[in-house]
């Protein structure tokens, strides 16, 4: 008997607000009417991501309208499913910016 591939559906979220909260810290908005508050300074490291540690630079933060997720000046972006799941995803994140600040330290 052959096995049905089976097709692996996500939820497609949409950012509809972002508001500056505080020093790296964002009230973000979704279509579905959810609301996450994220505290990005744990994640704010690496080549991308690092350069929003500068606080002028990180309240320049736009919705794409394309993609509908937040946006900065320099490229950076997050995935609209990593912000709206924010707690799942968060420990990940922190883990990955911990790498990226590693791999700078060696590279330097």
């Amino acid at each position: 008997m052959r096995e049905e591939k089976r097709k692996v559906h996500h939820k497609v979220y949409r950012v509809v607000d972002v508001q500056v909260i505080g020093p790296y810290r964002l009230r973000v908005m979704f279509d579905d009417d959810t609301v996450q508050e994220i505290d990005f300074r744990p994640v704010l490291k690496g080549p991308i991501y690092g350069a929003l540690l500068d606080e002028r630079l990180f309240n320049q933060v736009t919705i794409d309208p394309e993609a509908h997720t937040l946006v900065w000046p320099n490229g950076a972006d997050f995935d609209p499913e990593t912000l709206h799941d924010w707690p799942k995803y968060e420990e990940s994140m922190r883990q990955m910016a911990q790498r990226w600040a590693q791999d700078e330290k060696k590279a330097a």
